[in-house]
């Protein structure tokens, strides 16, 4: 069952408004309709598409003939009054730069689910299915994605072990009994055959044992379900088990593409953001962002090997729920999900990433960069700034917060100065190369005596305190290294540039 509320926050990323409403956010829609005059009567349906209305008082009037719940209709900017007693509907006004066509195929989709989804046949009814093949079965059920995420349990407990309870309760299976079912080979069965298979009893870890298959749509590997039981299933209960995971595979489908549909709409208007267009504030808006700074922030994600289930996992959770139930907007790019996020502060950026990070599986690797606060037109450039952070958390800190590019440019100049040096693009003779090369063949420590005296502008004192050595040390090393290269320390321009290259060469 779809509600008003859904629909709203639903249509919020295509630039549609909810500008009046003298009903509850919580009213049901079953039905879309549109208003055609040559039928004889009025059209009745909760939702009515006000195609070819003159102006919102007009669609108003055809709405309240249909007895719907809400209008759709184009208008303007201006304040939607209407005088006591206001008609009992909500009025959404759709911008001119939305297609009816579009909009209707979003709507349509969007009532049906919820109809089928109330009629037993829709994406969320995984729990009944749980516990209807717990019946069949005569045993408790649990139903997981690919990475053993729980989807579903059945309320049937028979024989629940502690593998069972610490599943449901951390909402994935634990990394434990995950690494009992590798070695047992379980998951490469799953991942090539569509036949159930049984997993005996583990009383090492608390396990009894198990009958599960996978739920499969085609090649694709979209889940499995579990069985918990001591012997093997077979007869009646082995065939609804295979009937189930059929079940299942079709249900995940579902909420999959009742999904898919939203997030494509949403990736295309971020990905022209990101790419820098000139109706950005349009855009912008379409999308619900508000007027005021925004960060882009692109994440990675790696679970061992598995970098393309992980990305569309992290994906799927970045873009869970829709409207205004979420603050940021996301795209798939590549391998990279790009969000973009209102906020002048990074921390709101690393309070998200962090939650990001809570509602995914713990042996899931999240790596982030964070771009400096922008402007709806300048997120071209934000969304440089996020990938150089990016590189910069996995290279440098991965195990450290993201960084953020007005608190790290210095540190994203420097990786742009090593990337170049990396290329070649740095003297291969000079007297930072020349005392390189004479510490290699005679184990001395001229260049990091000249790094610490550069940073220390010349200050001895301070360059032997960094080095540990005393400050007669740093003079005398600075004498001996005229003899070995052309050192001119008087020169600013030469003092600066040996400075840029001794940064941009010191991981080497």
């Amino acid at each position: 069952m779809v509600t008003l509320d859904r629909l709203v926050n639903v249509l919020g990323g295509y630039g549609v408004r909810l500008r009046f409403s003298a009903v509850s956010r919580s009213a049901e829609l079953r039905s879309v309709v549109l208003h055609e005059s040559a039928t004889g009567g009025p059209v009745v349906g909760e939702v009515l598409l006000a195609i070819g209305a003159g102006s919102v008082t007009e669609a108003v009037e055809w709405a309240v003939a249909a007895r719907a719940v809400v209008v759709l209709v184009r208008g303007d900017g201006e304040q939607i009054t209407f005088a006591d007693p206001a008609p009992a509907v909500a009025v959404m006004v759709v911008d001119p730069a939305v297609s009816w066509s579009e909009l209707a195929a979003v709507v349509y989709g969007v009532v049906l689910e919820g109809r089928e989804t109330e009629s037993g046949r829709g994406p969320t009814d995984l729990f009944a299915l749980a516990d209807a093949l717990a019946d069949a079965v005569g045993a408790a059920v649990t139903i997981e994605d690919r990475l053993s995420r729980v989807l579903a349990y059945s309320t049937l407990q028979q024989d629940a072990d502690r593998a069972r309870v610490e599943t449901i309760l951390g909402r994935q299976a634990p990394e434990w009994l995950c690494r009992v079912f590798e070695k047992r080979g379980v998951f490469a069965h799953l991942a090539a055959s569509d036949e159930p298979v049984f997993v005996g009893a583990d009383t090492e870890h608390g396990m009894s044992g198990r009958m599960v298959v996978a739920a499969r749509a085609g090649q694709e590997l979209l889940g499995s379900v579990w069985v918990t039981c001591s012997t093997p299933l077979a007869g009646a209960a082995l065939t609804a088990l295979t009937d189930g995971a059929r079940t299942v595979a079709l249900h995940v489908l579902r909420s999959r593409a009742s999904a898919d549909l939203e997030r494509q709409v949403e990736s295309e208007l971020v990905l022209r953001l990101l790419e820098g267009t000139a109706d950005a504030a349009t855009v912008a808006g379409r999308l619900g962002l508000p007027q005021t700074p925004l960060r882009v922030i692109a994440l990675h994600a790696h679970i061992a090997n598995e970098q393309h289930a992980a990305l569309l996992l992290l994906f799927e959770q970045a873009t869970t729920g829709f409207g205004w139930s979420r603050p940021g907007r996301s795209a798939l790019a590549g391998n990279t999900v790009y969000t973009v996020l209102p906020g002048d502060q990074a921390m709101t950026a690393r309070r998200w990433i962090t939650g990001l990070r809570a509602a995914l599986p713990k042996r899931m690797s999240v790596s982030a960069g964070i771009s400096a606060g922008a402007g709806a037109v300048e997120l071209a450039v934000a969304r440089q700034e996020a990938d150089e952070c990016l590189v910069l958390h996995e290279s440098v800190q991965p195990s450290g917060e993201p960084p953020a590019y007005d608190e790290s440019w210095h540190a994203i100049l420097l990786q742009r100065l090593r990337t170049a040096a990396r290329s070649g693009r740095v003297p291969a003779r000079g007297p930072v190369a020349e005392l390189r090369q004479y510490d290699h063949a005679f184990s001395t420590h001229y260049v990091v005596t000249l790094q610490a005296w550069l940073e220390a502008q010349g200050d001895p004192v301070e360059a032997g305190e960094r080095l540990g050595v005393h400050e007669n040390t740093v003079r005398n090393r600075l004498r001996k290294m005229g003899d070995v290269t052309n050192l001119d320390l008087q020169d600013p321009r030469k003092r600066l540039a040996m400075l840029i290259e001794l940064a941009a060469t010191e991981s080497e």
